[in-house]
């Protein structure tokens, strides 16, 4: 395969529901308490329970860079907790959003949660190792998941998760491949594309596993796919950036970009709408979730052609529900895999070929079964390749 150089979003709706929901859960309080005091009246006291009032546990998170509604991590691990609070009734939910970036903001975030009473803390990405690794101790009684971090001191001369703490992480490799094994199946142009946010591990892990995945099926299927472009932008939330590098590589006769990017691949899949709108046949590789109807701009159509999904939503619940049910693996580091179904793509690809769809299921069973490993480090990639990646331009 040749491969040529690598260079180196609004929340108040979110806040407003957020909110709403801690007055709907303290109304149906305030219900439960009147229904029980007209029971009180209607039947003899010694035949009546007497009522319990319902006790909400309070789960909270911080935003990482980006916005409540990037369409990526965020918003995944979010969905998660809403959607635990939708199947139980036994929590309430609220997030925020720091004012910046740095350890004091995500600190004063989290203590603003803490100080309201929230007793479970989600924190997805890795800026918040250092400010875990501070409020572990200082909030010994609040839980908190970690996503895609581990706690440590702001010099790394320290790294400790106390068993308030669970560090999650993710395969993203494993995702990825299968990503670039349908985009080499699907290009037209032979040439590919991918744009990563901040190059943080997670990311890398994407873009090398999808390198991987495009070499695997020119090497398996006779397809001649190129990665020509590949880089990253730098932040997770330049919606305007993002879409400007999408129009370059688009310009360039790349047909399919992968986008690991939080709010710049907003950016990249606006671009691909716009061009779509104008009869161009281009697309978007998604990330976390599965993006589809993001990409959607006439009737059913859409950009998206498969997502590289992380069901970082998945993370939240189940470990959510771990503490609810006192089994939580605190102190401990997890990872989730291809064979957890923790990644991989969507069940449902409108735009694959049922073809691409049938060999994409047989490289998921290659990796299932061992036989091929995709790359999770520069090396690894690297010897995978036979070549230094990083010439791709």
């Amino acid at each position: 395969m040749g491969l040529t150089g690598c260079k180196k979003t609004d929340d108040d709706n979110y806040k407003d529901d957020a909110e709403t929901d801690d007055v709907v859960a303290d109304d149906t309080a305030d219900d439960t308490d009147d229904t029980a005091d007209d029971a009180d009246t209607e039947e003899p006291a010694d035949t009546e329970e007497p009522a319990e009032d319902v006790m909400l546990v309070k789960v909270g998170m911080a935003t990482d860079a980006g916005t409540i509604d990037d369409k990526s991590f965020n918003q995944g691990t979010w969905e998660g907790i809403l959607a635990y609070e939708a199947d139980f009734g036994t929590i309430e939910t609220k997030y925020l959003q720091p004012e910046g970036t740095s350890e004091t903001d995500y600190i004063n975030a989290i203590t603003n949660l803490v100080d309201s009473g929230y007793e479970i803390i989600v924190t997805p990405g890795f800026k918040f190792e250092t400010s875990i690794f501070a409020v572990q101790d200082l909030f010994p009684d609040v839980d908190f998941i970690l996503i895609d971090g581990t706690p440590h001191s702001a010099d790394y001369s320290e790294y400790r998760a106390e068993a308030n703490v669970l560090s999650i992480f993710f395969n993203e490799h494993e995702a990825g491949f299968l990503a670039g094994v349908a985009a080499a199946l699907e290009t037209k142009t032979g040439k590919l594309g991918f744009v990563g946010g901040m190059e943080i591990p997670a990311v890398q892990k994407f873009g090398w596993g999808y390198l991987a995945g495009v070499k695997y099926a020119n090497d398996t299927y006779g397809t001649t796919a190129e990665v020509t472009n590949y880089l990253y932008q730098g932040t997770f939330d330049d919606v305007a950036a993002g879409q400007q590098i999408a129009s370059g590589m688009y310009d360039e006769g790349i047909d399919i970009i992968f986008a690991a990017a939080g709010g710049v691949g907003v950016g990249v899949i606006n671009e691909a709408k716009d061009r779509g709108s104008n009869g161009e046949e281009v697309f978007v590789v998604g990330v976390d979730g599965d993006q589809y109807n993001d990409g959607i701009y006439e009737g059913d159509t859409s950009i998206i052609l498969t997502s590289a999904m992380k069901k970082v939503d998945v993370a939240a619940y189940d470990y959510i529900d771990s503490i609810m049910n006192g089994a939580f693996p605190g102190g401990t580091t997890i990872t989730m895999t291809l064979a957890d179904g923790a990644l991989g793509l969507p069940a449902e690809n409108p735009n694959l070929s049922a073809d691409t769809i049938a060999k994409v299921a047989e490289s998921k069973d290659v990796l299932l079964a061992g036989d091929v490993v995709a790359p999770m480090t520069a090396e690894e990639i690297n010897a995978f390749l036979g070549f230094d990646f990083e010439t791709i331009e």
